[in-house]
């Protein structure tokens, strides 16, 4: 046997053991004996790099900690599926698959709906050679070398030699999250809310041998050449992947029809609690390729496939106490301290309570017994008291904020308590991460794990401490190279270009987003003259009423705020504004919609040019709108601007009114 057929041979064995421990859960070996073979195969190709290969199973961890993620367009849509929540949504939607069918005979496969995220992974010539988050279903972002590191998805494919792609779903079983979460507790860092957070988390770490120690699997559902899919029906498309070596959930059905797609429904909802992963329900798809094609898509959804959503989970459990959280904007936010108690699968041991309105909604006090439930959220929310306490103590907002001890002030009107002090620390990590977000000062490579660093080790005690960073500074910190810092830096200082509108967004003014903000610097040309602006005068800005007015003026008047305005003058930021004549134009006084693909101009460019033109853009359609923009796979907003006869126009007609 010659050196290169004995690696390859190892290569072989290593892989088919991966096949049989992580796809089909039928290992035939020890675990030692499985590292001998890895081991035998890493000498080997140690001392023999010309024999290389990217799909060795070897090669699944390597390489030095990314500096961040490529944006990649897939190669179809990775749309989203409508739902329906319960029994009589489904029969609906049977039923516009029957007229829409006209008739003719049609069956669903059903598979369970697992709760984790999407990834397309790619191969070229049989081998493993990219993978793709879903993103925003049209561009996602490359996660090859975390990916590769899922043991379920294999580096290489013997059948089927040219190029293609597997979609399927990225999940972390309960054990293993479970197992996962005992151990960052023991490290103090903090729990993963549920294992999707848990499982997105784990595959876009930007060290590649972090994502190898996480429980990822994989389990595909759909396979596509050159972004269609390649077989006759959906039932052939899933066994084939099955053949190719793929892991496919096992547990799916052909269905005849409706009534026996709800008995798997029903069937796997009072049985989930068996399965080693999560699921929030079942998807239907139409089992034919030519059935599905005739039925179509919406702009967001396929006419074929429904998810049918199980109800949310519940719990009974006791409360035992009632704290305060700070956000970003200072809103406060009551959480209820519970008697741990176990939903879906995960420990839960608090539950949002909203604001004080929702609290006394309620009734509940400290000590009452109640409901909780669980659909995904990050944290469980109060359904109802079922049992008051035999000693109940009520619950009061505090008036000092509980970090800093800055005042909290409730607006008439307002639901949320805030703590108007913009360096409370319990605020800042918040408003770190908005502020350096891409659509407001674009600070690329300040993530969660770096602001959580500077902010815990006293280097950013403020937004505007940002701007004090040093290469040396960054450096020090754990998992940060030299590279990364002088990249960091780079853009903190590319930041001070930014235009007025943005630095605007990034004070974090409560009820001044990305529009007001660009409205108030249109109107005003300076972020002085907004600080400066009274009430009636800021109500003279576009869309800006009392209660924003009111807002503005706080967030100015607290002494605090205005010193963080003053550092960051001192960095440099622009705090000026060409002022525009927003009352001039062809389209002056005029509402749009935008809804679908325009030929050539994307959304933001229409809606720029309406309105530097005068007009304005809304998101919803109504009897105030002057006229809809529709482009190809136009939605409901089309249909409800033929209910409500609001006039429909094409890019074509709207160039025409703008005097293109």
């Amino acid at each position: 046997m010659t050196l290169r057929t004995k690696i390859e041979d190892l290569r072989e064995k290593l892989r088919r053991h991966e096949h049989l421990y992580y796809v089909l859960d039928r290992p035939e070996i020890s675990d030692a004996e499985y590292d001998a073979l890895m081991r035998e195969l890493q000498a080997l190709e140690q001392a023999h790099p010309e024999f290389a290969s990217s799909d060795s199973p070897t090669q699944r961890v390597g390489g030095k900690p990314r500096e961040g993620f490529v944006k990649v367009r897939h190669s179809a849509p990775m749309l989203s599926l409508d739902n329906a929540l319960n029994e009589e949504e489904l029969r609906a939607f049977d039923r516009r698959v029957q007229e829409l069918l006209g008739g003719a005979p049609y069956r669903y496969v059903a598979e369970l709906k697992l709760d984790g995220l999407s990834l397309a992974v790619q191969y070229n010539g049989g081998v493993f050679s990219k993978a793709v988050t879903r993103g925003d279903g049209k561009v996602g972002e490359d996660v090859t070398e975390n990916a590769r590191t899922i043991r379920s998805i294999p580096l290489r494919v013997k059948a089927r030699p040219s190029d293609w792609e597997v979609r399927g779903e990225v999940v972390m079983n309960s054990k293993g999250f479970e197992k996962l979460n005992a151990e960052r507790e023991e490290q103090g860092l903090p729990r993963f809310a549920n294992p999707r957070n848990a499982a997105a988390g784990s595959l876009r770490m930007l060290e590649t041998a972090v994502t190898a120690t996480r429980p990822l699997d994989y389990f595909a559902y759909l396979f596509l050449v050159n972004g269609a899919t390649a077989f006759e029906s959906h039932w052939e498309s899933l066994e084939s992947l099955v053949a190719m070596g793929f892991k496919v959930n096992p547990n799916r059905e052909l269905c005849s029809g409706v009534d026996t797609l709800l008995e798997f429904c029903r069937k796997w909802e009072a049985g989930r609690d068996s399965l080693p992963y999560e699921i929030d329900g079942v998807v239907a798809k139409v089992d034919s390729l030519a059935q599905q094609q005739a039925l179509g898509w919406t702009s967001k959804a396929p006419r074929w496939a429904i998810a049918f959503k199980y109800p949310a989970r519940q719990a009974e459990t006791v409360v035992e106490g009632i704290g305060v959280q700070v956000g970003r904007t200072g809103a406060l936010t009551p959480v209820a301290h519970l008697k741990p108690v176990t939903v879906s699968g995960v420990t839960v041991s608090r539950a949002t309570l909203h604001n004080e309105d929702e609290i006394e909604r309620l009734g509940l006090q400290i000590g009452d017994t109640i409901l909780i439930e669980r659909s995904g959220d990050v944290i469980p929310k109060v359904v109802r008291v079922l049992k008051q306490g035999e000693q109940r103590t009520p619950f009061t907002m505090p008036k000092h904020c509980p970090v800093c001890q800055g005042d909290i002030v409730r607006e008439p009107g307002e639901a949320a308590s805030r703590c108007i002090n913009t360096n409370c620390p319990a605020r800042l990590k918040e408003s770190i991460l908005h502020f350096a977000a891409r659509p407001v000062m674009n600070i690329d490579g300040m993530g969660d794990s770096l602001v959580d660093q500077l902010v815990d080790r006293g280097l950013v005690k403020s937004v505007a401490d940002i701007y004090k960073l040093t290469d040396e500074a960054l450096i020090a910190l754990e998992r940060m190279g030299k590279k990364s810092a002088e990249r960091i830096t780079k853009n903190i200082e590319a930041s001070k270009a930014q235009p007025l509108p943005r630095v605007l967004n990034g004070l974090g003014i409560p009820f001044v987003g990305e529009r007001t903000a660009v409205i108030l610097a249109d109107t005003f040309g300076s972020l002085d003259e907004i600080a400066g602006a009274t009430m009636d005068k800021l109500q003279q800005a576009e869309e800006v009423g009392p209660k924003v007015a009111h807002s503005i003026r706080r967030f100015f008047d607290e002494p605090r705020n205005r010193e963080l305005v003053e550092r960051l003058r001192e960095a440099g930021l622009t705090f000026t504004h060409q002022k525009k004549e927003r009352n001039v134009g062809p389209l002056h006084g005029l509402v749009f919609v935008l809804t679908g693909t325009l030929p050539i101009l994307s959304r933001e460019e229409a809606k720029e040019k309406i309105e530097n033109a005068g007009g304005k853009v809304t998101g919803s359609v109504s009897k105030k709108t002057s006229y809809v923009v529709a482009g190809a796979d136009a939605g409901s907003k089309l249909d409800k601007a033929v209910a409500l006869e609001v006039p429909v126009i094409d890019e074509a007609k709207l160039k025409e009114m703008l005097g293109e």
